[in-house]
């Protein structure tokens, strides 16, 4: 009975002693991830391999770190203050991941909470950086693409640097929120701007149908002139003639009255 009870005891050791191997031993990687190893005995942190998704044995005294090399997005909500030292709130979005093939840098420079450490922080001072150099209005309307494009192009630099190694992907500007007396106050203006912007058009539209009607004026009066200019007594005896011949080849009855004047055009009378 001895006996058996220490084979017993000697296999659940050896067993304990195996699942702890495997556990330290085996590793798989998902897809999405990618892994760092650290080799503690030897060469410590290595930086240079990368291990991609699938199973893979390391040596049970060795560490493997993962990293999920996926997109993720970050939510903040923060204050700003603009040009004129106004308090704006505005809250973004971002979306980035590691760069793939440099999570070792990444792992040794800020460790496995490089997006508090790092992509928040960075985010949130080019933010600052860059909305501090427009005013409310522009920030909140008309210059509001200008400033998200600023701001996704200054943190790109940053983040993506030899130092960093995130790839930013985008960033969103999802609201801005402006002391409500100054958020009515550029409402208001932009309201203006738009209905004189309407009246103006309304003046354009009208002024170039004006210039239309004119145009077209200046060309009747020409034509009338050209025609009143050649329009001489003799012409006109000629073609009042020339009509009277026409009609005189009708089959139809007709009188012919002679006129007694010195320009008289003769003139056919039907009697029907």
């Amino acid at each position: 009975m001895k006996k058996y009870s220490s084979l017993l005891f000697l296999g659940a050791g050896i067993l304990i002693f195996f699942i702890v191997l495997s556990n330290s031993t085996f590793v798989t990687i998902k897809p999405g991830e990618c892994g760092v190893i650290f080799r503690k005995f030897t060469t410590g942190l290595d930086k240079k391999n990368i291990y991609t998704s699938g199973f893979h044995v390391i040596a049970p005294w060795n560490e493997m770190f993962l990293y999920d090399v996926k997109e993720q997005k970050v939510d903040e909500t923060m204050d700003i203050l603009d040009k004129n030292g106004l308090s704006i709130t505005v809250d973004i979005s971002v979306r980035f991941n590691p760069t793939p093939t440099r999570i070792g840098d990444l792992h040794e420079k800020f460790g496995e909470s490089y997006v508090n450490t790092l992509v928040v922080p960075e985010v949130r001072s080019t933010v600052r950086k860059v909305m501090g150099r427009y005013t409310a209005e522009e920030i909140y309307s008309t210059k509001r693409a200008e400033v998200e494009a600023a701001i996704i192009n200054e943190a790109k630099d940053v983040l993506k640097s030899e130092k960093n190694n995130i790839d930013m992907t985008t960033l969103l500007i999802r609201s801005i929120k402006l002391p409500e007396q100054i958020k009515v106050a550029i409402e208001n203006k932009l309201k203006q701007e738009q209905e004189a912007l309407a009246y103006q058009f309304k003046l354009d539209k009208e002024k170039s149908e004006a210039d239309r009607k004119r145009i077209a004026a200046e060309g009747e009066a020409a034509a009338n002139k050209i025609i009143n200019s050649s329009l001489t007594r003799e012409l006109l005896k000629m073609r009042g003639i020339e009509a009277t011949l026409e009609l005189s080849k009708s089959q139809n009855a007709k009188i012919v009255i002679i006129g007694n004047s010195k320009d008289g055009i003769p003139l056919i009378l039907g009697n029907d």
